[in-house]
């Protein structure tokens, strides 16, 4: 079982600005991290990515999308234990809907391959530290929430990329983790009329599970009841998600 500490460990947070990245950012700081890598597509939130602790957070412009961009980020970071894949898009769409291919594609970029090539970029460095990947995911992946259906897509492109790397990288050492948040209260899920745990949750449950060596990770009480739900009846937790669009 390999577990991971964030403590004196350096990070790079993707998507940190807001929501659940900005939890994992004040997360790490307060659990005592060296520096955490805090990127952002807009200079404009580096004010307050600072405020946190100017000491040890570093605001860093980063378009996921962007391969350069990312490119340029790994040649001049040094030393990276831990990345957090949280970056990531939603729209409300039914795979039958006239816009559903154009989302999907815009979608699966940010979702599925940014964090595909993220981990690229970085893994000669996390082998290195025998590092950890965390790729924040949804329940959504686990099983298709119909309202969201290409979104529900790329976060199953991304649990089967989190199992296909545990696979790879057990050999060294690297810890990798999926994360699936059911309704957070993010921006994000503005809309949906759902009880919503605090992204500060998600951040604090992640790095307690890690720590102990647990890499699936259903950090509120809707995410872990619809797993529970998933591996008791497949079939039921899609007619249950179904009713809920």
């Amino acid at each position: 079982m390999i577990k991971f500490d964030v403590k004196g460990k350096t990070a790079l947070v993707t998507g940190a600005n807001r929501g659940i990245g900005l939890a994992f950012v004040e997360s790490l700081v307060n659990r005592g991290a060296k520096k955490v890598y805090a990127a952002t597509r807009d200079e404009r939130n580096f004010d307050e990515l600072l405020f946190i602790n100017p000491e040890i957070v570093m605001p860093v412009l980063l378009d996921v999308t962007n391969t350069e961009q990312i490119q340029a980020l790994s040649n001049t970071t040094t030393n990276l234990d831990l990345l957090i894949n949280n970056a990531a898009i939603i729209n409300g769409c039914f795979f039958s809907a006239e816009e559903s291919t154009q989302i999907a594609r815009m979608e699966m970029e940010t979702n599925y391959i940014a964090p595909l090539n993220l981990v690229k970029a970085f893994l000669d460095q996390l082998k290195q530290h025998q590092g950890a990947i965390i790729n924040i995911s949804s329940i959504a992946g686990i099983s298709n929430f119909p309202s969201l259906g290409p979104y529900s897509a790329t976060k199953a492109a991304l649990h089967s990329l989190t199992q296909g790397l545990r696979t790879e990288l057990r050999k060294d050492n690297i810890l990798v983790a999926g994360v699936y948040p059911g309704p957070i209260d993010t921006r994000m899920t503005e809309g949906f009329e759902l009880e919503k745990a605090p992204p500060a949750q998600v951040a604090n449950r992640t790095f307690d599970s890690i720590s102990q060596g647990r890499v699936d990770i259903f950090p509120d009480d809707f995410s872990e009841q619809m797993y529970a739900a998933f591996l008791d009846n497949p079939a039921e937790l899609e007619k249950a998600f179904a009713e809920l669009h």
